[in-house]
């Protein structure tokens, strides 16, 4: 039962109770859904999921507003994004803390994934002027030979909890301008912000005469409506982030209809720190990479590979940053970490650090869980630091929590020189695992720094210099490698994606030679 409802609820336009799809009308008479807060396990509000009639309609009224969205010149459907944008900004904190207490990430952090959203709207405006095609020389005289790219289609959008908001607007923006509609599943554990956010889409388009159903939202169950979005033939695209398990059946099945999918999946990111890394530097990377979010951002790093020379030092300043630590409600401001967003997150980091000294690892600090009077109701661990192996399966897998392991490379008296020399032995155990999302590396050599960037280094999507795994900018193209999908999401030119290519020749001569000199009849 809802207790209370926060002010800055009202100002999103939730209700205790919400219908969880829109397809130009508000609808949903499915199952109730409970938003639970994972800071104190109390119920937030509730949403009315749809059932499978509903999402027909969903998906059908996505379907028109597309055929009319598509004759809309870019430009002016860039200047819907645009005021989407300045929405965001007048409820980034409004918007910000229901991420914080639906999701569980600290303020800054919420108002920071709001941040984003406007940022992908400002690069979606503009980029609604630059969706540029190429001209070719023609082989046949008198010919004109270009290509350019057209609207795709419904985009289907299946988010998960850790980014509530952001990844839509990854999506949502790009798909916009490019000229399509969009259809979000969000998470089950976040379903408010779908509510919220599409709410604040559909007053932009209603103000500039749109079609709301541009934005439709569907909240219902994976088993359901995500799978009835997996095969509907409907949804050329579908936009998918989550677990590579789930990514794996998502890609089969809409691959089996010849559909397109951007998958974007796990991480399993390391920093290597070299001996002439800057400590000072290293430090906040790796507290913000791998406690930032409680450790559940895909992008979290969750392995530090530190040369022998310098190892003990950094694992002991590691140790007391870990616990000056603030732990608890992320609504507050001081706190700097927050809850993980369900008791099977907790669960997961207790499993984990307990497999790690079952490979024969050991526990450095941390990995305990933490409840009583300061975390009634909630789901709060104290993140943990294991010396491990990389080659330990505990570590080849993906753990969605605040669990980070030491794993080393070199010997302890080499010489710079030789240090230098052993970069290949860092790089060997940094790619040695399925996933390939983001990467880093410390170091004031520019010729580690230039061979872990190089071909034959990283073999991640992501590779930092001299800053951590976390917090990627939106201009540039977002994904991974191997087990981590192959999508790309965001910046650069990931908009292609989101259209259809079509090449075109034009013969404004006389005649009719063909291609390759070939004569054919007449």
């Amino acid at each position: 039962m809802v207790t209370i409802m926060h002010d800055f609820l009202t100002a999103l336009g939730i209700e205790r109770e919400n219908p969880g799809g829109f397809d130009g009308d508000w609808i949903g008479s499915g199952d109730l859904l409970e938003s639970v807060s994972p800071i104190d396990g109390k119920v937030i509000a509730s949403v009315r999921q749809v059932n499978e009639d509903e999402y027909e309609r969903i998906v059908g009224r996505a379907h028109e507003a597309f055929l009319e969205w598509r004759k809309v010149p870019a430009p002016k459907r860039g200047d819907v994004v645009r005021q989407i944008g300045n929405r965001l900004r007048d409820l980034k904190s409004e918007l910000g803390q229901l991420v914080t207490l639906e999701m569980g990430k600290i303020r800054a952090e919420g108002e920071g994934e709001v941040q984003e959203m406007i940022d992908i709207c400002d690069f979606a405006t503009g980029l609604s002027r630059q969706l540029y095609g190429n001209s070719m020389h023609s082989e046949r005289p008198d010919h004109r030979m270009f290509e350019q790219w057209h609207p795709l289609g419904v985009v289907g959008v299946i988010t998960a909890f850790n980014f509530p908001v952001a990844v839509w607007s990854w999506n949502a923006a790009l798909a916009a301008v490019c000229g399509d509609s969009t259809l979000w599943k969000p998470s089950g554990h976040v379903p408010l912000c779908g509510v919220a956010v599409t709410k604040i889409a559909e007053n932009v388009c209603r103000q500039n005469g749109v079609d709301p159903a541009i934005f439709s939202l569907c909240v219902g169950r994976g088993s359901v409506i995500g799978e009835r979005i997996l095969h509907d033939r409907r949804i050329p695209l579908v936009s998918f982030t989550g677990s590579t398990k789930m990514g794996k059946h998502v890609g089969e099945v809409v691959g089996q209809r010849l559909g397109r999918t951007i998958l974007e999946l796990g991480g399993n990111n390391a920093i290597i720190v070299t001996p002439s890394a800057n400590l000072d530097l290293v430090l906040p990377a790796i507290l913000f990479g791998a406690c930032g979010t409680a450790g559940q951002r895909c992008t979290s790093t969750r392995r530090i590979i530190v040369h022998a020379s310098i190892r003990d030092e950094l694992v002991r300043r590691l140790v007391r940053a870990y616990e000056d630590l603030r732990i608890g409600n992320p609504l507050s401001e001081d706190t700097l970490v927050g809850p993980v967003v369900t008791h099977d997150a907790v669960n997961d980091l207790l499993h984990a650090a307990e497999r790690v000294t079952d490979a024969g690892g050991e526990i450095l600090f941390g990995g305990e869980a933490l409840d009583g009077e300061q975390h009634p109701g909630g789901h709060y661990v104290r993140p943990c630091i294991a010396a491990a192996e990389n080659q330990f399966d505990i570590v080849q897998e993906e753990t969605f929590a605040p669990i980070l392991y030491i794993l080393t490379y070199g010997s302890q008296g080499a010489t710079a020189r030789e240090a230098v020399d052993e970069i290949d032995l860092a790089l060997a155990i940094h790619n040695d695992v399925p996933q390939g999302l983001s990467s880093a590396i410390f170091t004031d050599s520019v010729r580690e720094a230039e061979y872990f960037l190089s071909q034959r280094g990283s073999d991640c999507g992501i590779a930092n210099v001299n800053i951590g795994t976390s917090g990627a900018e939106i201009g540039g193209a977002f994904g991974g490698e191997k087990e981590t999908g192959g999508g790309r999401e965001s910046g650069s030119d990931a908009w292609k994606v989101y259209m259809r290519r079509q090449t075109n020749t034009v013969n404004w001569g006389t005649e009719l030679p063909l291609a390759q000199g070939v004569s054919f009849g007449g």
